[in-house]
């Protein structure tokens, strides 16, 4: 791996950490559980699908954290459609899978 690359890493890792940390409620957690599938999903079925799950969240909610993890985290890509589809890019799966996992030990 490039030292460019590691430190891009280093970041979205931090930042992820600081992400998860701000998580009150286990929403965030559960949004990246969702992600980690590797399936692609509209807002309206990731919405379903933690209301499934019984996470408190309104549709507006699921696209706010939907925003912030393309912005701020830089792991999830957005395929345009009719219906935009979401994504957690593959490069960055086992690094969500090790925070995540440390993350929720620590719960």
């Amino acid at each position: 791996m490039e030292a460019k690359e590691r430190e891009k890493e280093k970041e979205i890792e931090t930042r992820l950490r600081k992400y998860l940390e701000r998580d009150r409620k286990g929403v965030r957690a559960e949004m990246l559980k969702l992600m980690l599938s590797g399936r692609k999903y509209t807002t309206d079925e990731i919405y379903k699908k933690l209301q499934a799950k019984g996470v408190d969240i309104k549709t507006r909610g699921v696209s706010a954290m939907i925003g912030l993890m393309s912005a701020r985290l830089g792991i999830i890509k957005m395929e345009l459609g009719s219906k935009n589809r979401y994504f957690l890019k593959p490069e960055y799966s086992e690094l969500v899978t090790r925070i995540l996992n440390e993350y929720l030990e620590e719960k």
